[in-house]
Formats: C-alpha cells, sequence, structure tokens
C-alpha cells in the first residue's frame, strides 16, 4: 500500500490529503468455524454424532461420534463415553476409549481413564491417562479409509448381492496327492 509522501518546499512541510486510514491497521477477518456447544449444565445420556466441532463443558454419558472433525473436552466437561473422532482435546475428564483418525491432546488439567488409539498424541505435563496407547502410521489412516470407501461403495451396489444362487461362480477342488 502507498503512503501520501511528505515533502518540504521554502523551509515548509506540506503533506498531501490526511488519511484517516493510517491510523487503522488491516484486521484479518476469517470465517466462523462451526462449533456445537455443550454448556456446564447440560447432561447428555445417548449417542451423540454431528457434523462440526464439538466443544463440551457439561456432562455426557453414552458414545459420541465425530469422524470428521475435533471433540474438545472443556475444564468443567466430564465425559463417560467411547470417543470417535478426527481430533480430540482433553481439558476436564474422559473416561472411556479414545478412536482418533489424527490427533489426542491431553492438557496438563485433563484425565484420560481408558484406551487411546491414534496417529499422534500429545501429553502435556501433570495430565492423567490410565489406559493402553495404540499410535498407528498414517499408512494404517490411508488403508481405513479405503476400506471405508469399498465398504460404501458395496452397500450402493444391493443389486449385486440379490443375483440367484444359479448365477453364483462354482468352487473348483483340487486334490493334491502325496
Amino acid at each position: 500500500m502507498l503512503q501520501p509522501s511528505e515533502y518540504t518546499f521554502n523551509g515548509k512541510s506540506n503533506s498531501t490529503t490526511p488519511n484517516s486510514n493510517l491510523n487503522n491497521q488491516n484486521k484479518t477477518i476469517s470465517a466462523p468455524i462451526e462449533q456445537a456447544t455443550i454448556g456446564r449444565t447440560v447432561v447428555i445420556k445417548g449417542e451423540l454424532t454431528a457434523a462440526e466441532a464439538l466443544y463440551i463443558d457439561g456432562r455426557i454419558e453414552g458414545k459420541i461420534s465425530m469422524q470428521d472433525h475435533r471433540v474438545t473436552i472443556g475444564r468443567n466437561g466430564s465425559v463417560q463415553a467411547n470417543i470417535n473422532a478426527r481430533e480430540v482435546v482433553v481439558m476436564g475428564k474422559v473416561n472411556g476409549n479414545i478412536d482418533c483418525t489424527d490427533r489426542v491432546d491431553i492438557r496438563s488439567e485433563g484425565s484420560v481413564t481408558g484406551d487411546v488409539s491414534t496417529i499422534r498424541i500429545s501429553v502435556e505435563d501433570g495430565a492423567v491417562l490410565k489406559g493402553g496407547i495404540e499410535v498407528r502410521s498414517a499408512e494404517h489412516r490411508q488403508q481405513q479409509n479405503k476400506q471405508q470407501a469399498q465398504s460404501k461403495s458395496a452397500e450402493t451396489k444391493p443389486a449385486e448381492a440379490a443375483k440367484p444362487a444359479s448365477e453364483a461362480p462354482k468352487a473348483i477342488g483340487a486334490v493334491a496327492s502325496a
């Protein structure tokens, strides 16, 4: 951005028209993150699924499924559920297994009792973790995605599953002699 210049002529300082934007800094406005929030006094019992990030400051009992999103358990949050998500951040208490496709982050005030399965994990000093840890490779994640895509495509082809038995391929047996 070009700034107006000041110059002197015959000992007098002249400046171009003052620009009020000089004192204002450009502010970057980003798109808001879609995130659902469960407040401090809310108690949910059952299965919870969503297509957006979830912040839990209340209590959840049951199952949480957020395949492609982040689940954050706030400082006041208490979860007694198995969690399946892309990313999990724990600042409160979790009693249940965590299965992540990307990352688990247990902050210093967080507590997890249960097994954790993820690609990346971070446990800060002071955090509590009781249970097993399975750190998978990124290749394992890609294989799971391929398997899920194949199972979805198989579900969309019901006509093949309904073929009569007469059209089914016949097994060929071989006998080996010693």
